[in-house]
């Protein structure tokens, strides 16, 4: 989800360290050695209590949430990431698989929220509903325009939906204590399946926590930024009419936006040749489950719809690793790979 303004609390866009391994485990972290000893040493209440909380009863109706609204196409495919509850413009979705040439591969109809369309850089339509509004929708009970996404990340599980803290550990205890510090943000995540985040990072050691549903994660180790591109962009954001449909407006006092404009589901490598040379690791973490996404990660992320998830933001250490990647950044420029 996108930094300058368009992500939430994500801070920059350049590439950092985060070389920790990802793996799969029911009700533990998927990551690095440190997290997953010390997840086994923690005897903690398992994850599948809140799931059962949020699955078996709405939450609050008198709780309102910020959304994200981006307009709906039948095509190009578009791609964004998005900040709190929205929608955007549909092209065919994906389920991520590895081909035979190692490069995932695109099936049936998918939605991409806050990204690259053209030449701009276009964030999502924000709008403030309730809660019981969106559960409508996602329900088939009602109808809005675009596809929605209760995504804010300024720890708005706190902040905008209070009464469901009691069904949710304020932290992750062995987490916290690994990393050394309590979580910068704990958000909220409500969507349809056709919000899709396209392809970015972000500068926090991040615990996933998937409640209901399932998210489906194609990542990139830092490693791979030589051979993932960059390029600026005009910022950009929808804009909900009053007859429902959407216009595009410039941020003109916005900087220009560095971005990713490949879609590693179908990744153009006429144009970005040097993509074929980066290996995607995928992951499906289902309700009850923890993906550890180490800072700086690369990644792009699916949902089945309506699927409900908490993270946990822990702030990087800039630290030697995040040097050694700022290093590579530069020279990845400097060699005109990007």
């Amino acid at each position: 989800m996108p930094a300058s303004g368009a992500g939430g609390r994500r801070r920059g866009l350049s590439p950092a360290a985060g070389f920790a391994g990802v793996r799969r485990t029911r009700g533990r972290s998927l990551g690095g050695r440190g997290l997953a000893a010390a997840a086994a040493s923690w005897r903690r209440r398992p994850w599948t209590r809140c799931g059962g909380s949020y699955e078996n009863s709405r939450p609050p109706p008198g709780s309102s949430v910020c959304l994200l609204l981006c307009p709906t196409w039948t095509s190009p495919p578009l791609h964004c990431t998005s900040t709190e509850t929205g929608s955007a413009p549909i092209g065919p979705a994906s389920s991520v698989t590895p081909c035979s040439t190692g490069q995932p591969c695109r099936s049936g109809p998918s939605l991409i929220s806050d990204a690259v369309r053209g030449n701009r850089f276009v964030m999502p339509a924000e709008r403030r509903l309730p809660l019981s509004c969106v559960l409508d929708v996602l329900e088939g009970q009602a109808q809005h325009p675009g596809v929605l996404y209760v995504q804010k990340q300024c720890s708005n599980l706190p902040t905008e939906l209070p009464q469901l803290l009691s069904d949710v550990e304020p932290h992750v205890p062995w987490a916290s204590e690994a990393l050394g510090k309590m979580p910068d943000a704990v958000n909220f995540w409500l969507g349809e399946a056709a919000a899709v985040t396209s392809l970015h990072k972000d500068h926090y050691e991040n615990l996933y926590c998937v409640v209901s549903g399932e998210k489906r994660f194609l990542l990139h180790p830092p490693s791979d930024r030589p051979f993932i591109p960059y390029e600026l962009y005009t910022p950009a954001t929808y804009q909900l009419t009053q007859e429902g449909s959407f216009k595009m407006v410039d941020e003109e006092a916005m900087e220009k936006v560095p971005w990713i404009p490949l879609d590693p589901l179908a990744p153009d490598l006429a144009r970005y040749p040097s993509y074929s040379q980066a290996r995607a690791l995928c992951c499906t973490v289902q309700a009850g489950e923890i993906l550890y996404l180490p800072a700086l990660w690369f990644h792009h992320v699916q949902q089945s719809h309506g699927c409900i998830a908490v993270n946990y933001w822990y702030d990087m250490e800039y630290d030697l690793k995040y040097s050694y990647f700022q290093l590579l950044d530069s020279l990845t420029k400097a060699s005109g790979l990007d």
